[in-house]
């Protein structure tokens, strides 16, 4: 049986991964509110959906598009970051129709990754 000292250790140690909506947090990387250029394009598509990131992290973005692609969908991402253009794979993680997506990055070169980290760092400490 639990004490309530107990308790109380166990809703602080659930509480240390919330976000600030009360969601757990399952993010490996904070996403910033940064808007960056992106094209996603699916195999099938003949011509990019372009879109402006709304939040942006090492693993992942957010795009408010109209035209929402099903959860599961695969993937070419390019990013354009200070006139660089980085490439990487992505699979759409959340859809909420005629609002936007979630996308997860499962694939990058280790040069891009790290151009994206610097970019990410000089936004983090420039806001």
């Amino acid at each position: 049986m639990l004490s309530q000292n107990d308790c109380i250790v166990v809703v602080n140690d659930a509480m240390r991964n919330m976000n600030s909506h009360g969601f757990h947090e399952r993010r490996r990387y904070p996403r910033m509110k940064i808007a960056v250029p992106v094209e996603l394009k699916t195999d099938s598509a003949s011509c990019p959906l372009r879109a402006t990131t709304t939040e942006l992290s090492l693993c992942g973005f957010y795009v408010e598009t109209m035209f929402t692609l099903p959860i599961g969908t695969e993937l070419s991402v390019v990013f354009w970051v200070d006139d660089q253009k980085l490439t990487a794979k992505g699979v759409v993680a959340t859809h909420y129709p005629q609002v936007g997506n979630g996308v997860d990055i499962i694939e990058m070169s280790s040069a891009d990754r790290v151009s994206l980290d610097h970019f990410c760092q000089k936004h983090d400490s420039s806001s």
